[in-house]
């Protein structure tokens, strides 16, 4: 969000908490894309906050919910506040327990264990959501139209085009077992706290091979992962490469770093296997 929408999202977002007497009179922007993540002090919690109609916090709440009863190692909604989406000023806002960051960091077993553990209570879970491969094919209107990606050189829309058909052709052979997946469990969507570690954000909840969850974290995390499929983790790190440069080439992107991004996904694809992890992939200097 650009810093106007961002002044009008804490005030939708303080003004909702006080007004559940939720003390708020100040908020800590934790995280700033499509979407906000904020810390509300004093009363000390963690709000979601996204414009109406560019988020799924209703499917949220009530799969956070029901993975929180099957014992899953996720983060809590806030215990004061009815769980439920909230609007103000064109704001949708949700609601969670806010989470003091806990040292040391989360291992790669610890945190290969609390993706399995996710991955078996969302085996038990019968929620309507979409196919990994419907981000595919979201990825593909954005790289087919100059409209939505003016931005995007010829030659990068045929690569990105033809990467995203081959490789989505390639797993689809591979005909592999799907279930419910968190999406992007990647480090950024797993808190380190006094409770262990905790998954947040699940609007991004789809069904697929857990072989696309593993693509995004680290070699070392996916080594402690009981069971892979080798060959369809490649495809699916490769996939994660061209749907993440698909969303950076995005007019209506706002992701932090996105001019750094679009082109080292790029440069990566063009480069071919091995297909790095996310983690591995260099962060942008401040002017990026």
């Amino acid at each position: 969000m650009e810093m106007p929408e961002i002044k009008r999202a804490i005030a939708a977002a303080t003004s909702i908490a006080a007004s559940l007497d939720l003390p708020a009179d100040d908020a800590i922007v934790l995280h700033n894309s499509n979407k906000l993540a904020l810390r509300l002090t004093p009363y000390d919690g963690f709000a979601r906050v996204a414009p109406v109609g560019q988020e799924v916090a209703q499917f949220e709440i009530e799969l956070a919910q029901r993975l929180a009863e099957l014992g899953c190692p996720v983060a809590a909604l806030e215990p004061r506040a009815e769980p439920r989406v909230y609007q103000r000023d064109g704001f949708a806002v949700t609601l969670w327990t806010y989470y003091e960051p806990a040292t040391p960091e989360v291992s790669p077993a610890e945190y290969a264990k609390a993706l399995e553990q996710l991955h078996a209570g969302m085996r038990k879970v019968d929620a309507p959501s979409p196919r990994f491969t419907d981000r595919i094919s979201e990825a593909q209107k954005i790289v087919a139209s100059p409209a939505l990606s003016p931005e995007l050189a010829d030659a990068d829309r045929a690569l990105l085009a033809g990467r995203l058909d081959s490789v989505s052709q390639a797993i689809a052979v591979r005909d592999a077992p799907e279930q419910l997946l968190h999406g992007e469990p990647h480090p950024g969507n797993l808190l380190s706290t006094k409770n262990g570690p905790l998954f947040i954000d699940f609007e991004t909840c789809c069904r697929g091979p857990i072989e696309f969850d593993l693509a995004h974290v680290s070699t070392a995390v996916a080594d402690h992962y009981p069971n892979v499929d080798q060959p369809l983790l490649d495809d699916c790190r490769q996939l994660v490469l061209a749907l993440l440069a698909a969303w950076r080439w995005d007019a209506a992107d706002q992701f932090p770093g996105r001019t750094h991004f679009r082109q080292t996904f790029l440069h990566l694809l063009r480069q071919g296997p091995p297909w790095p992890t996310l983690d591995a992939i260099p962060a942008p200097l401040p002017n990026q």
